[in-house]
This record gives C-alpha cells, structure tokens and sequence, in this order.
C-alpha cells in the first residue's frame, strides 16, 4: 500500500501534470510508456524516480514540514518578500541584458516566475531556521568574549572627506598622484583647524562628502561595522571636542573626524540577543557547509526515520556531500 502510494505522488507531480490522459494505477503493473518492443510500467517509473530522485523529494517534503513547526507568519512572510525581491533583481538583471524573462526561467527548469519565487522562499525558511537552532548551541563564553570585543556604545561625529580627483582609467602612477594630491590638502585643513579656522566654514569649503557637508559634516549614532574600520578605530581615541591630527585614510579617501559625543556600553544582558544574531550570521559566513549540516542535525530531532533502502542510500550521498 504503502509503495503504491508513493507511485501515485511521485509520478503525478514529477512527470503526469498537466497531462489530459493519466495511468489509473492498481498494482504498479500499468502501462505508463511505450515504443516499439518496449513498455515501461508505473512500477519501473517509480523504481527509477526513486532511485533518482527519491531522496531530494522526501527530504525537500521533510524540511517543509519542519519549517511549518520552527517558524512564525511573519517569518515567513518576511522570506517570501526577501525571495520577491530576489527574483525582482534577476528578472531585471536578464531583461536588461536583451534576454525575455519567460525563455530564461524556462531554460533553467521553472514552469513559472512564482515556482522561482517558492524556490528562494523556502530557501531562506531554511536558513532561518537553521540559524535558530545554531543560536542555541552558542556559549556563554563566546557570547562574553564576543561582547567584550564587539560591542560598542554608539558614537556622533562631525568629518571633512577628501577624495581623489582621478578616473577609474587613470594608471596607477596617475592614481598615486592623486592620492598624494588628497592626502597633501586634508593635512592643510588639519593645519588651518590649528590656526584658528571655523569646522564650518572648512566644511563647505573642502568636504565632498555630499550627504553630509550640508549638515556640517555631522554623522550621528553609528557603532562598530556601519562605518569603516579605519574610521571607527580612529574616531575610538578621540576625546570629545577633539579632531584627528592626521589624515584618516579609507576606501573612500581622507578624513578628518571631529568627535562630537557617544553613548555608554549597552550592557551584556541587553546585547545578548544581537550578540547570538551575529555570531550565528558570522557562522554561516564562514563555513559553507553549516547550513547543511545544521538541517542534518534538526531532522534528526525530528527523529527522521527513512525506510526504504533506495532513499536512504540517496540521503547518504547527500549528507556524505556537506
């Protein structure tokens, strides 16, 4: 009964949608195929699919239902607009490239844009799941150490950006000149500051920072990892009222920083949720193969149990893979 059942799924959805004439299957004995001195039945259709395919199948159905009990709606909700947007940038990305959205989708498989759509989804359900049950497993000792390295109170700053005036095409010599160009006149606008000079006026005179220079230069309540390393590790020695003495160089040319305030520590009690967020991020970034071997371990909470030897051979592979 059992195996029958399985024929009936396997071969409705993978190979029969859509089709006007379908195999009423009783015994698997059922002509599915044929050709001239040949007849494949719904019994050999399924042996091959299972042998193929079974694996992906049962597991992708598994995982699904896993995912149904570990997250919320709004959860999913926000995968599904993270997959729409997805999907968005690829339609647009092919279509401007000359190339018609529907061949493109067909071409790698897809009957349509939603089932894409489904596929980035449930791609994402995945991994946050996955990333839910890696937050569990993280230490007291690497949320403590990841604290006292990571964490920061959050810090306003008033800067002047200096840029290298050189196109992308320009040699590397005329880029050096450049630099050296940008880096000579930030360290007279430290030299002015010195004299006596007023940060506003420096400010509208010198700054091509465009998203600030209107505002005084003012960057307000940035921590660790929203600005450059260069910049927050040079803004960390400033005292408040207090400007750098020399050029900070970035990816974006020189600055000079002027602190204007920051904000205490939060404490380790309130970071802890963020902390085991990051961690768990920074986990996955680092190792390609966690995701998958996380979902090893959660269907086997779920006390995954495979029963058919064709299947579980083909899960082995899968898991031998990560």
């Amino acid at each position: 009964m059992k195996k029958k059942i399985l024929v009936l799924s396997l071969i409705s959805l993978l190979l029969l949608a859509g089709c006007k004439n379908k195999v009423e299957l009783k015994d698997g004995k059922q002509v599915v195929a044929s050709v001239k001195g040949k007849k494949i039945t719904a019994e050999e259709l399924f042996d091959d699919l299972k042998k193929n395919y079974g694996a992906s199948s049962v597991i992708k159905e598994i995982d699904t239902f896993i995912i149904k009990k570990e997250i919320s709606d709004s959860d999913s909700k926000q995968a599904k607009e993270y997959a729409k947007s997805q999907v968005s940038v690829m339609k647009q990305q092919y279509e401007q490239a000359g190339y018609k959205w529907e061949d493109a989708l067909s071409q790698y498989g897809y009957s349509s844009e939603k089932e894409l759509v489904e596929e980035y989804q449930l791609s994402k359900e995945k991994e946050m799941v996955a990333k839910k049950y890696i937050k569990k497993n993280i230490t007291d000792e690497e949320i403590k150490a990841y604290y006292d390295k990571e964490i920061y109170g959050t810090y306003t700053v008033k800067h002047i950006l200096i840029t290298p005036d050189v196109e992308d095409k320009a040699s590397d010599e005329e880029k050096e000149k450049a630099n050296e160009k940008a880096k000579k006149t930030a360290k007279e606008v430290i030299k002015k500051l010195d004299e006596g000079a007023k940060w506003k006026d420096l400010v509208k005179k010198y700054s091509d920072d465009k998203g600030s220079k209107d505002k005084e230069g003012l960057i307000e309540n940035f921590t660790k990892g929203d600005v450059v390393d260069e910049f927050f590790e040079a803004t960390l020695k400033l005292k408040d009222g207090k400007y750098t003495k020399e050029p900070v160089e970035s990816t974006y040319g020189y600055h000079i920083i002027l602190k204007v305030s920051n904000t205490k520590k939060p404490s380790l009690k309130d970071s802890t949720s963020k902390i085991k967020e990051e961690i768990a991020t920074n986990k996955m970034n680092n190792d390609d193969t966690l995701l998958n071997k996380t979902w090893i371990d959660i269907r086997k909470s779920y006390d995954l149990k495979i029963s058919d030897s064709d299947v579980q051979s083909g899960y082995n592979k899968m898991k031998s893979n990560n």
